[in-house]
C-alpha cells in the first residue's frame, strides 16, 4: 500500500495588534503626524505674532506645558488606543446623559407649583438605540456610526478532517482575511436552545408514520426531548459575521458587497454565510440585550423577579421612525 507522506503544519506569525495603523513618517502614523504638525504650526504662529512684545526664551518657557500636552496626545496610549481618541471618547461621555429610560419622558404639568417642578430636578433623557433600521437583508444602520452587515455562519469540525483538508480550510480562510478591505467582527456567542417546538412537531407528525413501531419510537424521542429541555439549560453556539462601513449610500452598497464576497470566499472553507433579514436582526438585538429573559424556571425553583420581555417588534419600533412599513420574516 502507498503511504502518503505526512504534511507538516505550516506556521504563520500573526501580529498581536491587528488594528495597528500604518506608519507614515518613521515611527509616526498619519494621525500622529497630523497632530504634531498642527500643534507645531500653531505654536510657531504664536511665536511669530508675539515676537515683537516677548522674548524667545520667555515664549518657549510659556509654551512648554502646551507642547508637552500636544506630544502626549499624539504619542500617548491608554487602554489600547491613542490618547487623543481616548480624550475624545471621555469628552463625549462627560457630555452625554447618564440617566436614561426606555419610555418617553414627559415634563411635569405647568399647573403644579414652580418650586415642585424645581425640586423634581432634571428629568432623565429618553434612551435612543444606537441602531436605526434594517433595510436590505443583512444591513443594519448605526445612525452616525456607519453601516453594519449581520450574517450568520456555520461552523466546521476541524478535527474530522485530514491534515491536507485542514491546510485547505486554513488557506481558504486566510484568503478571505487577506481580501478584507475594512473592519470586520467575528462574534461567537451562545444562546439558549428550546427543544419544545421540535418535540411538539415530532408528536404531531408521529401518527403519519407508516408503522406503529415508528410512531412509538417517535413519541418516545419527543418525550426525551421534552424531558431534556425541562431539566437542562441547553446552549448552542452561534457565529456571526459583522462587517462595518461608514455612513452613506456607498457604505451600504459596500457592506452588501462585502457580505457577498465573504459568502463566496468562505464557501471554500465549508462555511456557509447567510445574511439575516430585518426580523431576525431585531430578534438578535433583543435577545442580546436581555439574554436571560426567556429562561424558564427549573423544576422546584421559583423565580418571582420581574423580567423585561424583549421582542423584535419593540426594538424595531424604538429604532425606526413612525410610518415605516414592516416586513415579515422568520425569527431564527
Amino acid at each position: 500500500m502507498y503511504d502518503a507522506e505526512p504534511i507538516t503544519p505550516q506556521m504563520a506569525r500573526i501580529p498581536a495588534d491587528l488594528e495597528k495603523p500604518d506608519r507614515l513618517l518613521g515611527p509616526l502614523t498619519a494621525r500622529q503626524s497630523a497632530t504634531l504638525a498642527g500643534g507645531g504650526v500653531i505654536l510657531y504662529g504664536g511665536w511669530w505674532i508675539t515676537q515683537p512684545v516677548m522674548s524667545t526664551i520667555a515664549y518657549f518657557i510659556m509654551i512648554t506645558p502646551v507642547a508637552g500636552a500636544v506630544c502626549a496626545l499624539a504619542l500617548g496610549h491608554r487602554d489600547g488606543m491613542g490618547l487623543d481618541t481616548f480624550t475624545h471618547a471621555a469628552w463625549r461621555h462627560l457630555r452625554s446623559e447618564k440617566k436614561l429610560v426606555t419610555g418617553p419622558v414627559l415634563p411635569l404639568p405647568a399647573v403644579l407649583p414652580r418650586r415642585w417642578r424645581t425640586a423634581a430636578g432634571r428629568p432623565p433623557a429618553s434612551w435612543r438605540p444606537p441602531f436605526d433600521t434594517a433595510s436590505a437583508p443583512g444591513l443594519l444602520s448605526l445612525r452616525d456610526e456607519g453601516q453594519a452587515g449581520v450574517a450568520i455562519c456555520t461552523t466546521v469540525n476541524f478535527d474530522l478532517h485530514t491534515q491536507s483538508e485542514q491546510q485547505s480550510l486554513i488557506a481558504a480562510f486566510a484568503r478571505w482575511l487577506n481580501s478584507t478591505t475594512g473592519p470586520v467582527q467575528i462574534l461567537v456567542r451562545t444562546r439558549r436552545v428550546d427543544l419544545a417546538p421540535l418535540a411538539t412537531r415530532i408528536t404531531t407528525q408521529a401518527p403519519a408514520l407508516p408503522h406503529p413501531s415508528l410512531e412509538v419510537a417517535a413519541r418516545a424521542h419527543a418525550d426525551f426531548l421534552t424531558h431534556l429541555s425541562d431539566t437542562a439549560d441547553l446552549r448552542a453556539r452561534q457565529v456571526l459575521l459583522v462587517p462595518r462601513e461608514p455612513s452613506g449610500r456607498a457604505g451600504s452598497e459596500r457592506v452588501l458587497q462585502r457580505l457577498a464576497e465573504a459568502r463566496c470566499a468562505l464557501a471554500g472553507a465549508d462555511v456557509a454565510v447567510a445574511p439575516l433579514n430585518e426580523e431576525q436582526i431585531f430578534s438578535l438585538l433583543a435577545e442580546t440585550c436581555n439574554p436571560e429573559s426567556d429562561r424558564p424556571a427549573r423544576p422546584g425553583q421559583h423565580d418571582d423577579a420581574p423580567r423585561l420581555q424583549p421582542d423584535a417588534a419593540s426594538y424595531r419600533d424604538r429604532a425606526r421612525p413612525s410610518g415605516h412599513s414592516e416586513e415579515e420574516g422568520l425569527v431564527p
